[in-house]
C-alpha cells in the first residue's frame, strides 16, 4: 500500500513504514505527517499485523521538517501556517504511533533530527544503522522542539543529555547513541534492514496482548502528560517561528554560515 510519500509493505506479520521523500531526506511536511496517520491507522485496524517498523528511503531517516517550505514563507502572513499544519499532524501521529497496541521498531538509517528525531524517541526500540548521526538541530534554527521531544528525550535520556542536547546541539553518532542509551543496537548499514526485520518477527511472535496492555502501563506511568505536552510545544514552536533569531538561524543554515542570534 503505498501512498505518496510514505510506502507501507507487510512482510508476513510485519509492517514496514517508510517515509519516501529521498531527495529531500524525507524531511516532514503537512502531506507526509497526513499519510503517516493513515499509515498507523491501517496498521491498527489489520489484526494481521503485529508488530511495526518505521524507517526512511535513501540516505537519511527523516532530517525534521522542510525548512525549505517553511523558508518560502518568511516574512509573509503565512510564516506560522507551515509549522501550523506540520505540528498538527505530528502531534496525532506521535500518539497514534504510543497508542498503538503493538510494539513499533525505528530502524535508523543515516541522518536523524529535529522532527525525525522525535519520531524515533516515540518508537518502542530503536535501531541504528553504524552510519546514523542525531542531531536536535531545533534550537540551532532559533526554535523550541515539536512532537514532545522535551518529554519524550526526557524519559529515554534524563534532564542533564536532554539539556545537552538542547544546549549544545551536538551531532551524535550511532555508537554515542548507543552508549546513551539512545539506541538499542547498532548494526552495519547493510544489516539494519533485516536485523529489523528478524527483531520485528520476534515480537509479532511473542505475547502481543502482554506486549500492548505493558505499552500502555508505560504510557500511564512514564507519560502521563504527552498529549498536554505536544500542545504545549506546538504552541511554543509556532511562537518561536515568528522570531528573528527563526529568520537568522534558516538565512544562516541555508547560506551555509553561522548565525547570528541576538535574541529576540
Amino acid at each position: 500500500m503505498n501512498w505518496e510519500k510514505v510506502k507501507l509493505e507487510q512482510k508476513g506479520a510485519v509492517a514496514f513504514i517508510t517515509l519516501n521523500r529521498p531527495q529531500e531526506f524525507n524531511a516532514l511536511d503537512g502531506q507526509l505527517g497526513e499519510e503517516l496517520i493513515q499509515a498507523i491507522e491501517h496498521c491498527r485496524e489489520n489484526d494481521a499485523i503485529r508488530a511495526v517498523v518505521i524507517t526512511g528511503a535513501g540516505k537519511a531517516f527523516s532530517v525534521g521538517g522542510d525548512l525549505k517550505k517553511a523558508s518560502s514563507a518568511i516574512g509573509t502572513p503565512q510564516q506560522s501556517i507551515f509549522f501550523r499544519d506540520v505540528t498538527k499532524s505530528l502531534n496525532r501521529f506521535i500518539m497514534d504511533l504510543r497508542l498503538l497496541p503493538k510494539p513499533v521498531i525505528a530502524a535508523i538509517n543515516g541522518a536523524v533530527g529535529g522532527a525525525g528525531f522525535t519520531l524515533a524517541l516515540a518508537c518502542d526500540l530503536r535501531l541504528a544503522a553504524a552510519s546514523a548521526r542525531f542531531k536536535q538541530a531545533y534550537t540551532s534554527a532559533g526554535l523550541t522542539p515539536d512532537g514532545a521531544f522535551t518529554y519524550l528525550a526526557g524519559a529515554v535520556l534524563g534532564l542533564g543529555r536532554v539539556s545537552e542536547l538542547l544546549l549544545l546541539d551536538p551531532v551524535v553518532s550511532a555508537e554515542q547513541a548507543l552508549a546513551l542509551g539512545l539506541v538499542h543496537r547498532v548494526v552495519a548499514d547493510e544489516e539494519l534492514p533485516a536485523a529489523a526485520l528478524q527483531l520485528a518477527e520476534q515480537l509479532a511472535a511473542g505475547p502481543t496482548l502482554a506486549f500492548a496492555r505493558s505499552k500502555a502501563l508505560l504510557n500511564e506511568g512514564l507519560l502521563p502528560e504527552l498529549a498536554r505536552i505536544l500542545e504545549l510545544e506546538r504552541q511554543t514552536i509556532m511562537q518561536s517561528c515568528l522570531s528573528e533569531d527563526y529568520v537568522e538561524g534558516v538565512r544562516a543554515f541555508f547560506d551555509k554560515r553561522k548565525p547570528e542570534f541576538r535574541g529576540r
